[in-house]
């Protein structure tokens, strides 16, 4: 007959990390999703810079250099961005995205690549852009960069819209989601306060957005010598004059309601987004390494 031998009392031995996450670290900032290193501060900074040029390359080329009179700049960098992108990406990851923050990469790519359909291409309503900013203020700029880039990569393949200025496409929503995570205030503001300041980040960066991918599109319209065409060699401040009445005749009607509407959709939805989002890096515990403590081997009195 064996009898058990009785337990001591008190709490049961617990596995697993020994303390409870709230979300914070013991610092009391806000966890982060991924924490970025050296590396991955350069692979971003070699990226907008690269992207700078990128973008900017028919206001910032001398008249007399090559780069402002060639034809093949635009495809040069289309052909260059995916490979930095997938560097830069690549490098985050290896340094900071761990399964937890894999799987809650793809959980907020696929919704923002659903999101997209719903009114991309009618009158500039977006409804992606709202959460991207969203994302990126809770899991931190270097996990923002990379939601907003393959979220948009997603959402080109799920649309059609695959193309030359996909990669610009990628490198500006991966701005956009970088930029909310570097706003201030993560670890205090709340309430209504922060929401305003998403909110207003919100529509700059949705008006922002459409104001650089024009200068993505705008020198492959130099040969229909309009007068809001890119004239390659002509001084600053007539191209710049030029790439301006090109943004209000062509983009601005689509950029102001983008604007619009993530504005709507911060201050109605913001709120329970945020929070959400906030439980769900509470459970992820991103910032609590796991350990397992083995409890104390039971005894058998002999039989």
């Amino acid at each position: 007959m064996t009898v058990p031998t009785p337990r001591p009392e008190g709490p049961a031995p617990v596995t697993g990390t020994g303390r409870p996450n709230s979300g914070r670290s013991d610092s009391g900032r806000q966890a982060r999703a991924v924490r970025l290193g050296p590396r991955s501060v350069a692979a971003l900074a070699l990226i907008s810079a690269i992207g700078v040029m990128a973008f900017g390359w028919p206001l910032l080329a001398d008249s007399a250099s090559g780069l402002a009179h060639s034809k093949d700049a635009p495809w040069l960098f289309a052909a260059l961005l995916p490979m930095l992108l997938a560097v830069v990406v690549a490098t985050i990851a290896d340094t900071g995205l761990d399964a937890k923050a894999i799987a809650m990469l793809g959980v907020l790519a696929a919704a923002g690549a659903a999101m997209r359909p719903l009114g991309a291409g009618t009158a500039g309503i977006e409804p992606m852009f709202f959460l991207m900013v969203l994302a990126g203020r809770v899991l931190g700029p270097g996990f923002g960069f990379v939601l907003g880039s393959v979220a948009m990569f997603a959402s080109a393949l799920l649309t059609g819209g695959v193309g030359p200025w996909m990669p610009f496409q990628m490198l500006t929503m991966g701005w956009v989601s970088m930029g909310a995570g570097l706003l201030p205030g993560p670890d205090r503001l709340r309430g209504r306060g922060e929401l305003t300041l998403l909110a207003a980040y919100g529509a700059v960066s949705a008006v922002l957005y459409g104001l650089v991918m024009n200068l993505q599109g705008w020198p492959y319209i130099g040969g229909l010598a309009s007068g809001v065409s890119f004239v390659p060699g002509d001084p600053l401040d007539q191209n710049l004059a030029r790439y301006l009445a090109y943004c209000l005749a062509t983009s601005l009607g689509w950029d102001l309601p983008r604007a619009l509407v993530t504005v709507v959709l911060t201050f109605v939805l913001g709120g329970t987004v945020l929070r959400a989002l906030r439980r769900a890096t509470r459970r992820a515990a991103f910032d609590v390494p796991a350990s397992f403590t083995p409890g104390p081997p039971r005894e058998t009195a002999p039989g």
